[in-house]
């Protein structure tokens, strides 16, 4: 597979779902607490999966400093770049992706499927100093790394604190 350019929208915002996208993030975030605790202990929890509307597992993203840009990787195994979407609005940076589910037919009486198949959707808060028009998206081998080039000179600003009279 060749590295894959994927397309960076910006958009105006959009009001979010509130409940529904807070409840899948917290949700997202007990299954991979429990996950960890659980082998740490040497122990398997078992987590209950809805089977018509499974979802994937949000995707854990390392985010670091380098060369005057932020850079954001995400393993999304299993997708393609065309399953994967990129946007920016008002300073948040956004990922989706989506799986679809494939039915398998077999001749044996069973088989177990533990593949996730459904959406995920990852939102990170932008610092001011990024150059919103230059952010670039690649897509290899189940690896997408986005690059926010941060602006040129764009220091913080120091806000001098004052005593209480």
């Amino acid at each position: 597979m060749t590295d894959s350019k994927v397309p960076v929208t910006q958009q105006k915002a959009v009001p979010s779902n509130g409940i529904f996208d807070m409840t899948t993030a917290f949700r997202s975030e007990l299954d991979r607490l429990f996950e960890r605790v659980s082998q740490s202990f040497g122990f398997t929890v078992p987590t209950q999966r809805p089977s018509a509307a499974s979802s994937l597992v949000t995707p854990a993203v390392d985010v670091v400093e380098k060369d005057g840009a932020l850079m954001v990787t995400a393993e999304l195994p299993g997708l393609t770049k065309e399953d994967v979407i990129v946007q920016v609005s008002d300073r948040t940076l956004m990922i989706k992706g989506t799986k679809d589910e494939h039915r398998e037919q077999s001749d044996a009486n069973y088989y177990i499927s533990e593949r996730s198949y459904g959406s995920f959707v990852r939102t990170f808060p932008l610092p001011d100093n990024i150059d919103q028009s230059a952010i670039a998206a690649d897509f290899s081998k189940g690896v997408l790394t986005i690059t926010l080039p941060k602006i040129a000179g764009a220091a913080p600003k120091t806000i001098p604190v004052k005593a209480a009279a």
